[in-house]
């Protein structure tokens, strides 16, 4: 990427974040076996360092929802393109998302996956644009707080770019506008 964003979180304050939830999960989950939902595909590398630094024992699985396409603005429509495979019942249940924006998708995945009996089930989101929200969601762990932007990098992409930066900025307006 070249002046075209501005980094808000590099990659030892996001790796220090991490941390930090993954220490808190693990003790409020502390004897129970989690089942880690990554939403693919911005959260997963964030799932993946969230699940290496748990200390209690997780297993995974992936589900793909989208609302954005290519646009740099949601399509108000959430299409489930990838399903779980493993049965939740009965079982502890953490959603792992990039990014918490409108809502929507955390509040119809939490629908979708309450309505599967499992013993718990909370949400887990790296970011979280509050002024956007639409949808009031319960995220049970959020890292941090971001302003109205467009962000990329640590696994969010634009247009399907940018998912490889070690980093997560924002984008200018202009760059945003032309994915």
């Amino acid at each position: 990427m070249n002046d075209s964003h501005e980094i808000l979180f590099d990659e030892q304050a996001i790796a220090k974040k991490v941390e930090e939830l993954a220490s808190r999960i693990s003790a409020d989950y502390a004897g129970k076996e989690l089942v880690l939902v990554c939403i693919l595909k911005g959260a997963m590398i964030f799932t993946a360092d969230l699940m290496r630094g748990l200390t209690i024992p997780a297993v995974i699985d992936f589900v793909q929802a989208a609302s954005y396409g290519d646009s740099t603005t949601s399509s108000k429509t959430i299409t489930i393109k990838q399903n779980i495979r493993i049965d939740v019942r009965d079982r502890h249940v953490l959603l792992v998302d990039a990014i918490i924006d409108t809502g929507r998708t955390m509040d119809q995945l939490l629908r979708k996956f309450g309505a599967c009996g499992p013993a718990s089930l909370g949400a887990v989101a790296l970011l979280d644009k509050k002024s956007r929200r639409v949808v009031d969601v319960a995220v049970a762990y959020r890292g941090f707080e971001i302003p109205d932007a467009f962000v990329v990098g640590y696994g969010m992409d634009c247009a399907e770019k940018y998912r490889n930066l070690p980093y997560i900025a924002a984008l200018k307006t202009d760059q945003a506008q032309g994915a």
